[in-house]
């Protein structure tokens, strides 16, 4: 099946740009204002979709700290990357035993810090990987990346990681001819991945390089990542992707594998994209080509830096109701490539007047700059559970 499945959000996002709006009262504009209950929520659905599988939060769409210890206290685990990942969760006070380092390709001086804070489970794709652990051989346990081409996806992750399943047997031995364990096998079927049979297909083949290794003679394998690619609906913003639909062919396949296999997922977007929404303001405007432009305080080198590199298009709001005219949405900066989106109908649209976004909780803030000295929009979080809105 497809994300034609769907289902009605937990929140109404009119609710969610009156608070966004109420906050930029006070703190100004530009603004992200974090949902911690919908990054709650979103655990537990994908949690709940996929039982047996301990979700490892990949902290690369959104390295925030308050979503770090809300899903530490729902007992999630997380996924790092970088030095600064892995100083997130050692500063929230996450035990290392819950977290697991998959970048594939990293400096030994990456590998001695992630062992400092007694994160110990690595992922590697290569021969020259493996060298860079022979020293740490009695200390770490590594999953080899298997790539899996994926054109449909939205990133294609794929392409830059992993070996093929053929190339595996023979990285498997030389590893074990370093005395390095390797746990088992990961991969990630690639960003936004709409057919959950991405992953079944992937699963099975991992399933014939385990049978591949047993029958080597090597070392038995207990734990298989299948990575991360769970997508978000963003032109639907109205509308969300039934989770469990979704995963359960996924579930099928898992349900083949022995009972004392550890099945990994590495989840992002999905737990944290619809739990952010941004608001910014019009700093002017004017009559270009015989459509208005709207200068915004905030644009492609901040908040909306996605749209550069490919991520999906968000649809905007504002408060009122008001019939609609093409337009175009501008960023801040004196970059003329700094242009959000040059199709768009809005209601006219005020200097002053603030204009909402849903959907902005991955690849927003975490990749925004400060080009031309316009500074990036700040998250401020909120919490029912402690009952405040924070800004961090």
């Amino acid at each position: 099946m497809s994300v034609s499945s769907l289902r009605a959000p937990a929140h109404s996002f009119t609710e969610q740009f009156v608070q966004a709006d109420q906050l930029a009262n006070q703190y100004g504009t530009p603004l992200l204002v974090l949902d911690i209950d919908r990054v709650r929520e979103n655990y537990l659905a994908l949690h709940a979709a996929l039982p047996g599988v301990t979700l490892h939060y990949a902290l690369k769409p959104l390295p925030h700290a308050d979503v770090v210890r809300a899903l530490d206290a729902l007992g999630g685990s997380f996924d790092l990357a970088t030095n600064g990942e892995v100083d997130v969760v050692a500063q929230c006070a996450v035990p290392a035993s819950k977290t697991i380092h998959t970048h594939p390709v990293k400096r030994v001086a990456d590998i001695e810090h992630a062992l400092a804070y007694g994160c110990n489970t690595f992922v590697f794709d290569c021969a020259n990987e493996l060298h860079k652990f022979a020293p740490y051989n009695h200390e770490v346990e590594l999953l080899l990346r298997l790539s899996f081409l994926n054109e449909d996806a939205a990133a294609d992750l794929s392409k830059k990681f992993g070996v093929t399943p053929a190339q595996a047997l023979p990285l498997l031995q030389q590893a074990h001819s370093m005395g390095i364990r390797v746990r088992g096998l990961s991969f990630h079927v690639g960003s936004q991945t709409r057919d959950p049979h991405k992953y079944v297909a992937a699963i099975e083949q991992c399933k014939e390089v385990f049978e591949l290794a047993r029958r080597a003679g090597l070392p038995a394998m207990n734990t298989l990542d299948i990575g991360g690619g769970f997508p978000v609906s963003y032109q639907n913003d109205n509308i969300d992707i039934d989770i469990d639909s979704y995963c359960a062919p996924i579930r099928e396949a898992l349900a083949q594998w022995p009972q004392t296999t550890h099945f990994i997922a590495e989840p992002g977007r999905y737990i944290v994209a619809s739990a952010m929404v941004h608001v910014m303001s019009v700093m002017g405007q004017s009559l270009r080509g015989g459509k208005p432009w709207y200068y915004m305080d905030d644009g492609v080198y901040g908040a909306f830096s996605g749209r550069v590199y490919g991520e999906p298009a968000q649809r905007f709001y504002t408060l009122h109701q008001a019939p609609e005219q093409p337009c175009v949405l501008a960023g801040p900066t004196c970059d003329s490539i700094d242009v959000i989106t040059e199709h768009v109908n809005m209601a006219q649209l005020q200097d002053g007047e603030r204009v909402f976004t849903a959907n902005m909780g991955a690849y927003t803030w975490t990749t925004s700059t400060d080009f031309n000295f316009f500074a990036k929009a700040p998250v401020i979080s909120v919490d029912s559970a402690l009952s405040m809105a924070q800004l961090g």
